[in-house]
């Protein structure tokens, strides 16, 4: 299949999967929402930084040492999958015995049980993390998408049912330990690949090297992007942390769904034309300002109109969550940049310098916490956005040495779309507080959200923006298939 028409198929496919699975969990978190108090949310958010730890080190990169080499056969395939099971085991086991040390740490002893239950999604995983390679490495994203869906609205289903029953923070706990279940069970089903009871040391040792890196750096990420959780949970309420959850999972619908649909579609496409840097150059590009032109207005229009979105979506009880979400949106723009540049790192293998720019950025985040707690919440959330932008810097640095695409030429590359964007959401902005404030609360949304996105329809099409015509002929590819 030529490569414009994977990409076109393995993008419909994932972003079918990315946003409708947010998208149902999102619809079942609104409703969550509604029936339960921020403070259950913010138990929850507790126990977040343990759950991505776990996740990581069960995979520790292996996972992505398959996708890559395109030499891999069953024992590779069998080699990782033992490891990683047994590493899901021995994970969900240390956190078993810890689970009291945490909640004394966190000063909730309902945290114990809490954590004993939902922890089980660590055997899940580990259970289903070649599978998901396999598919991806092959592109299958169809059968990922029959996965994760039916997965996430019976679960939901379930979380609702027990909110509405009185189980308070239970719902959330039965809820994902149901999701995770579901969806390891329809994954070995749609999979053609069985583990077979092989385990060759010296095919662990090459994954084990290439893997280990991105294990290390990948675990620090997970660490550190939880850490703000921690430090919010540990110095003030479980309210305020369920208040700052909010808002971050809010900003992470369009974000993190766009960006994920992109690079699972990117990765195995770019280590395709790796030896091509031209090519590999001009598609990565494209691939940058696309998830831009995607994302970035639908952050700024969101952050502009933070009010009725809140209290629309979650009544008045989250209110406190807006500003929160305003200051996270600034940041969350630049995630998609930090992204890409660090891809081309794993593309060409050098985990090595991935890990080591991962421990430059954590060395500064952990003296950034320690210069803003003081501060309180809101040093707390402009810090993020600083460190944001400092990671930029350091996350180009090795994109301009691989494709000579160097930090000046993707700042001039990205400043249109970020300058159109910051003139809509102003414009919205103005608007809904001296045109719309007095009207409905879903009025107001309809109105600002018009008016933006018409506002940065018609600045692209006088800006003559390529990516306007480009997502045209995407949507026209597709409907000709």
């Amino acid at each position: 299949m030529a490569l414009k028409k994977v990409v076109t198929s393995g993008l419909v496919w994932t972003f079918t999967q990315q946003f409708g699975n947010q998208i149902i969990g999102f619809i079942v978190s609104l409703i969550l929402a509604r029936l339960l108090l921020p403070a259950e949310f913010g138990l929850i958010a507790m126990i977040a930084v343990f759950v991505a730890v776990g996740n990581g080190i069960i995979d520790s990169g292996l996972s992505l040492s398959i996708i890559r080499d395109t030499e891999a056969d069953e024992k590779d395939f069998s080699t990782v999958f033992i490891f990683n099971v047994f590493a899901g085991l021995l994970i969900y086991t240390g956190i078993f015995f810890s689970a009291p040390l945490i909640a004394e740490f966190y000063k909730q002893d309902l945290l114990t049980n809490i954590i004993r239950v939902y922890c089980l999604t660590f055997i899940f995983s580990a259970a289903t993390s070649v599978h998901l390679a396999l598919f991806t490495r092959d592109m299958k994203f169809k059968v990922q998408t029959l996965t994760a869906i039916p997965a996430a609205l019976i679960g939901g289903a379930l979380g609702i049912f027990l909110a509405i029953e009185g189980f308070g923070v239970w719902s959330l706990v039965y809820s994902s330990l149901l999701t995770s279940l579901i969806s390891a069970v329809l994954i070995w089903k749609y999979s053609h690949w069985f583990p077979s009871m092989i385990f060759k040391k010296d095919t662990f040792i090459k994954h084990w090297n290439y893997g280990y890196k991105l294990g290390v750096a990948n675990l620090l990420n997970r660490l550190f992007n939880n850490l703000y959780l921690v430090v919010i949970g540990k110095f003030f309420s479980p309210a305020l942390l369920g208040f700052y959850s909010r808002a971050e999972s809010t900003k992470q619908l369009p974000l993190s769904n766009i960006e994920r649909a992109l690079n699972k579609v990117s990765f195995p496409m770019f280590v395709g034309i790796k030896d091509d840097p031209e090519r590999l150059k001009s598609v990565f590009r494209k691939l940058l300002k696309m998830v831009l032109y995607i994302v970035s207005p639908v952050l700024m229009i969101s952050a502009a109109l933070a009010d009725p979105l809140f209290r629309f979506l979650f009544t008045e009880k989250w209110l406190p969550a807006v500003p929160f979400f305003q200051i996270l949106c600034l940041g969350g723009l630049l995630l998609p940049l930090h992204s890409y540049n660090l891809t081309l790192l794993n593309i060409y293998g050098r985990s090595d310098l991935f890990l080591k720019l991962e421990i430059v950025k954590k060395i500064l985040i952990v003296v950034s916490l320690l210069l803003i707690i003081p501060f309180g919440i809101y040093g707390l959330l402009w810090g993020q956005v600083v460190l944001s932008l400092v990671a930029f810097f350091i996350n180009a640095y090795y994109t301009q040495i691989f494709i000579t695409y160097p930090l000046s030429s993707q700042l001039r590359d990205v400043f249109p779309v970020y300058f159109i964007t910051f003139l809509g959401a102003a414009i919205v902005f103005l608007g809904d507080q001296n045109l719309f404030y007095d009207f409905p609360d879903f009025v107001r949304l309809m109105a600002g959200g018009f008016i933006g996105l018409g506002i940065y329809f018609i600045l692209s099409v006088f800006g003559r923006f390529e990516q306007l015509p480009q997502l045209k002929d995407l949507i026209r590819e597709h409907r000709t298939k």
